[in-house]
């Protein structure tokens, strides 16, 4: 009977234990169902400054690569390269797709927690859950063209950050409208973050089908190499959504701060640096 009692108590403290994993993260609307991952540990990340309660800090770093960071401290880098800047820094997670060196590295620092490449073996993709209590990440998995125009089937991911009660999401290099099944693993994203170059992944047109099927209250735009291709973009945009020109490289985002319309939020790349 004591043995007994003795197994049970372990078990209850467990299931307790993962139970507040779990609701260390204010749940979102995503499809996403999290698992627990307890007993991770994190390194301590330069200062970046506070976030506040129930916030998410997005910062525009280059090209495709953002900071993502949490109020808990947390700091995921978007379509990693190995370098985000002067400050000494090392994320918490990176992910990385490979569609061409300027997203991604081959030698991540070996201090990174978590490294997510954005593809499998070829034409098998990868799937990413990562529970770290406060961010859920997940990815779902669409085509790129290969290195000589051909087609890499799950080559790409878009990858889904569930933090703070709102889903962000990171399109890629994505070259393809997404088809129902991806849509629906996507789920409602808040946040979006698009190419919006018109030629190296999606055509303006499709892209801007894109974004106005999916709806989100916030889209950055990234990977738009000239103003013209950025100007374009916002012109296309400019009949559904809102666009404001934020003034610099970072937004703070809640769910009482999302606006009303969808709008368009223009974000100016600045490398991380010492405060």
């Amino acid at each position: 009977m004591a043995m007994r009692i003795r197994i049970f108590g372990i078990v209850l403290g467990v299931l307790v234990a993962q139970s507040a994993v779990a609701q260390d993260r204010t749940p979102s609307h995503c499809v996403a169902l999290a698992e627990n991952a307890p007993g991770l540990e994190y390194v301590v990340p330069a200062s970046l400054g506070p976030v506040a309660d129930e916030t998410v800090r997005i910062h525009y770093i280059t090209h495709a690569s953002f900071l993502i960071r949490s109020h808990g401290g947390l700091n995921m880098v978007t379509d990693y390269t190995g370098f985000t800047g002067s400050a000494p820094f090392i994320p918490d997670v990176v992910t990385m797709n490979h569609a061409h060196d300027t997203h991604w590295t081959a030698n991540p620092d070996p201090a990174i927690p978590h490294v997510l490449p954005g593809w499998g073996p070829f034409g098998e993709g990868i799937s990413h859950h990562l529970d770290l209590g406060e961010v859920l990440i997940r990815n779902v998995s669409t085509d790129i063209r290969s290195q000589f125009s051909g087609i890499e089937t799950k080559g790409n991911s878009i990858f889904v950050f569930e933090l703070a009660g709102l889903c962000v999401g990171h399109l890629g290099h994505l070259h393809h409208e997404p088809d129902a099944a991806q849509y629906a693993a996507l789920g409602r994203l808040d946040v979006v973050m698009a190419p919006v170059d018109g030629g190296y992944t999606l055509d303006l047109p499709t892209m801007i089908r894109v974004l106005k099927r999916l709806r989100s209250s916030v889209v950055i735009p990234m990977h738009w190499f000239s103003l013209f291709a950025l100007d374009d973009f916002l012109a296309g945009m400019s009949d559904d959504f809102a666009v404001v020109e934020v003034g610099g490289p970072s937004l703070d985002m809640s769910l009482d701060r999302l606006p009303g319309r969808p709008t368009v939020m223009v974000l100016r790349p600045v490398w991380l640096s010492e405060p």
